[in-house]
């Protein structure tokens, strides 16, 4: 293996870890479909290679719609709501609007509703502008089908993409309040942060104790949080971070962490909360939020 192509792959390994999380929800097994990516590219002779970055994606995008056949099935099988393994982002990420919001919670949900292949074009071509002969070339189409599969996937997610969010800045100040509603045991203070139709979606994979199905209402919603919080036997703590773009919260229990909970505003409220305790999907974060906690 040449120093340049491997370089060539560490160039282009953010790129390629986000095409395949975008795809599949999951950044442990985006990790994995980078490494069968890497083992694929060793055997590759370069000097047929014209542009490499769009070989590169093509590989990672083949492996990723592979895993995303069984990944479907998995989740088939899953118990309550599925939420994407949250991924830490940094602050300047949310400050780019369209990353922000190509990895956010509530477009991830809206991804999960396209076929395999809706989704990959999409990805490629809404998120990084991948052109219709590359993206042809990676999901095994003509580039005609390929422009009627984003053309059609396009208009599925714009039908279901929440109304337009707030900026960075209202997305954080609603956060702390709630944050502080929290704390402080504030109903009226917790129910007038939440958006009257807010949607709490908790992912407990059948492991951690989450509502069996997406919680609608501010009033639903403030009895299911403080009920929980009620039965919570230890001191329970919460952290601001920057999750999937977004303003979320770490929660922790006796210093362990229990949970991360993301948030989608609209105009000042809460319109959103996304609620991941599944411990299979806070394996990283737990390692990266320890690193900063400790």
């Amino acid at each position: 293996m040449s120093e340049h192509a491997t370089e060539t792959f560490v160039a282009h390994r953010n790129l390629l870890f986000t095409v395949a999380y975008e795809m599949l929800g999951s950044a442990a097994d985006a990790e994995d479909v980078l490494q069968e990516t890497w083992l694929r590219w060793v055997d590759v002779d370069l000097t047929q290679v014209h542009d490499q970055r769009a070989y590169l994606v093509r590989i990672t995008t083949r492996q990723a719609l592979n895993r995303l056949r069984t990944l479907k099935r998995r989740k088939e099988a899953y118990v309550g709501p599925w939420l994407p393994e949250p991924l830490l982002t940094a602050p300047d990420v949310a400050d780019d609007v369209e990353l922000a919001e190509s990895v956010s919670m509530a477009l991830m949900l809206i991804l999960e509703t396209l076929s395999p292949t809706e989704r990959a074009v999409f990805v490629l071509r809404e998120a990084f502008d991948v052109s219709y002969d590359e993206i042809a070339a990676a999901v095994g189409k003509s580039p005609a089908a390929v422009r009627q599969i984003a053309h059609r996937a396009r208009r599925h997610v714009d039908e279901r993409r929440p109304r337009q969010t707030v900026s960075v800045a209202s997305s954080r100040a609603a956060l702390a309040a709630f944050q502080h509603a929290l704390e402080t045991r504030d109903l009226q203070s917790l129910l007038d942060v939440l958006a009257p139709d807010v949607v709490l979606v908790s992912d407990g994979g059948g492991v951690k104790q989450a509502a069996m199905r997406p919680v609608v209402g501010a009033g639903k919603v403030v009895r299911f949080a403080t009920g929980g919080l009620g039965k919570v036997q230890g001191l329970l703590t919460c952290e601001p971070t920057e999750v999937n773009g977004s303003p979320a919260l770490i929660i922790r229990l006796d210093g362990e962490l229990d949970g991360i909970m993301a948030i989608r505003v609209e105009d000042t409220r809460i319109a959103g909360l996304y609620y991941v305790r599944n411990p299979q999907k806070l394996t990283r974060m737990t390692a990266e939020t320890t690193l900063t906690h400790t």
